[in-house]
């Protein structure tokens, strides 16, 4: 089928996408028997698994040889695992590929449990008998990060007892979590309102964003005051969840003998605290950008005083650019051209190879996203609609498909990975470079000033705002670390201030906002957003060194690509030119930031 023969009112069967807009996952498996050959060769291997615990410390030929072993299931079952779940992802009413997940999942926990000795029975080994281990077999030589990586949190990991005491209680530690999402998914009711076309809707989280972006205010008004009064009720049970959730994180913190939450979550990328704190501080020296924006907001909207719900309505009027997914492809690769031949080249070449599953289909997965296992070429899932925001969603998977794809040419198993600190780096660069190229060939005034104001809510939503979510999981913290309790009311105050000083005076901080920590799940993965902020700020330093130096610094960009987690973030964005132990890239980030601003007056 077409994409101009989909039915205006339904969604394609599955059957009726043709080949060329499908991805090929027989380039993992040719068939399902493949498959289920992959996963019983998987269970096979786990039983010479059990045979090196209690060995490891004999020898470091034994140690090898468990390490490979290793390195092997893992391999084989990252490709059993990826090709269950893509598979059912193609389409999640498709009962034998749910059982095929299922399966995989199942695998994946019998796998993690026949190695949960390696690490702990590692580090029991003397510090010194591990190093002369190093040196004396040569290969071993390919795990020397990764060892020393071990070694590293060596005074963070208890003994095997202890260890497996943590493990049986993890899954009670999050229950926090669990119990916010029955909430905040399956139990929370939201009330009906009058939607600009007079019809009676009820407020879901998926309208939510949709009717915050109402050309009505009284629609934006009314759906902001739904959606936070059904918070509103729950707000005593919201704030004892969290509360015990950062209890939680401050709690295994302190056992596993760290200063405190933050020094735990961010010693498995090696981090001192100074990169956390030099974001904040960066970004709070430059609040005065985003003063200027939401003043700049109320005037283009023409409104006596932006409230928080006027802050998501577009700023343009959107532009309506059609631009079919062949258009697209192009008009990515064209932009990219700036990272040069090679990349360029190989990007055309996964486009034609069936990387990419392109459009919507009955029972597919819902957004976005870039997946592979390693050994097979990167995939890309998109559900592609021919508009300006699918362009530039198709730039992004595309760029954590070429880290992926780079990677793997370039890494043993053991490195290939990323670590989520540079996740988003490279998506972001690509977003980056197709939005200076499309700056560069758009003269008309009102395309330009929806360009810029794209690329502004792109700093607001990922700099500013995940940055102030990152300074309230700081305070709260520290606030569980000196032994005080989080009520709702002190969460409702140091929410309210944080919106004030991010978003200046010039805003009507409605009571509702006071609310707007109880529904964000991320505060249930302890210091996580923050790495949206670095990434963003690293990604867009790095894309203008690209469009400035050129050839020297492309090289440096597909190196970094090219390193995989072969050392420790900081290191390898320091040899790609950006240095993230100092606060100079969030500024320069945000001085671009302000730059935007700017044109924007000067064109509204």
């Amino acid at each position: 089928m077409n994409p101009q023969d989909i039915p205006k009112n339904g969604v394609p069967k599955r059957s009726d996408i043709s080949a060329e807009h499908k991805w090929r996952l027989e380039d993992m498996f040719s068939t399902d028997a493949d498959w289920e050959t992959a996963f019983i060769h998987v269970q096979e291997l786990l039983i010479d698994a059990s045979s090196f615990e209690g060995e490891l410390a004999n020898s470091a030929r034994i140690l090898l040889q468990a390490l490979c072993l290793q390195d092997t299931v893992d391999q084989e079952l990252e490709k059993v695992y990826v090709y269950a779940r893509m598979r059912k992802d193609e389409d999640n009413t498709r009962s034998y590929y749910q059982g095929l997940s299922d399966k995989a999942q199942t695998l994946l926990t019998q796998v993690r449990s026949a190695f949960a000795f390696m690490n702990p029975e590692i580090l029991a080994i003397p510090t010194e008998t591990l190093q002369q281990f190093i040196s004396t077999e040569p290969g071993l030589q390919i795990y020397r990060h990764a060892l020393a990586d071990l070694i590293r949190q060596k005074p963070h990991v208890l003994s095997p007892a202890e260890e497996m005491l943590l493990a049986q209680l993890s899954e009670v530690a999050q229950a926090p979590a669990t119990i916010f999402t029955m909430i905040n998914d399956a139990d929370m009711k939201y009330p009906t309102i009058t939607d600009e076309n007079g019809h009676q809707v009820e407020v879901t989280k998926g309208r939510y964003a949709q009717l915050l972006e109402s050309k009505n205010r009284q629609v934006r008004c009314d759906a902001f005051a739904a959606l936070y009064s059904s918070y509103e009720k729950q707000r005593n049970t919201l704030a004892s969840t969290l509360n015990t959730s950062v209890k939680n994180n401050c709690c295994f913190a302190r056992i596993r003998k760290y200063e405190s939450a933050l020094h735990s979550a961010l010693d498995n990328d090696n981090l001192p605290i100074s990169v956390y704190d030099n974001l904040i501080k960066a970004v709070r020296e430059n609040l005065h950008y985003m003063h200027r924006y939401v003043d700049l907001r109320q005037k283009m909207l023409d409104l006596p005083e932006l409230h928080m719900y006027d802050i998501y309505t577009p700023l343009v009027p959107s532009v309506e650019i059609k631009i079919p997914y062949n258009e697209a492809q192009q008009l990515v690769i064209t932009a990219l051209s700036e990272l040069g031949n090679e990349y360029t080249s190989l990007l055309e070449k996964g486009l034609r190879s069936a990387w990419v599953d392109v459009y919507e289909n009955e029972g597919k997965t819902s957004g976005a996203y870039s997946w592979g296992a390693y050994g097979v070429h990167p995939y890309v899932l998109l559900n592609y609609q021919d508009n300006l925001d699918n362009v530039f969603t198709l730039a992004h998977e595309l760029g954590h498909a070429m880290h992926t794809y780079y990677s793997n040419q370039n890494q043993p198993y053991v490195y290939a990975g990323y670590t989520l600190f540079l996740a988003e780096v490279a998506s972001t660069v690509n977003e980056n470079l197709l939005m200076h190229y499309l700056l560069k060939v758009t003269s008309d005034r009102q395309k330009r000033m929806y360009l810029i104001n794209h690329q502004m809510e792109g700093f607001r939503t990922t700099i500013y705002r995940q940055t102030m979510f990152a300074e309230f999981e700081k305070i709260i913290h520290e606030t569980v670390e000196q032994g005080e309790p989080l009520t709702a009311d002190y969460l409702c105050q140091v929410y309210r201030q944080l919106n004030r000083d991010y978003y200046g005076e010039n805003i009507v901080l409605d009571a509702q906002i006071d609310m707007e920590w109880a529904r964000i799940p991320h505060f249930y993965r302890d210091f996580y957003v923050y790495k949206y902020a670095t990434g963003y700020s690293a990604a867009t330093a790095l894309a203008m060194q690209v469009l400035h130096e050129g050839k020297p610094a492309v090289e440096r960009y597909l190196h970094f690509l090219a390193a995989g987690s072969s050392d420790y973030p900081l290191p390898l964005l320091q040899a790609a030119g950006v240095d993230m132990s100092t606060p100079a890239p969030v500024e320069s980030a945000l001085q671009l930031f302000g730059q935007l601003v700017q044109e924007l007056e000067e064109l509204a």
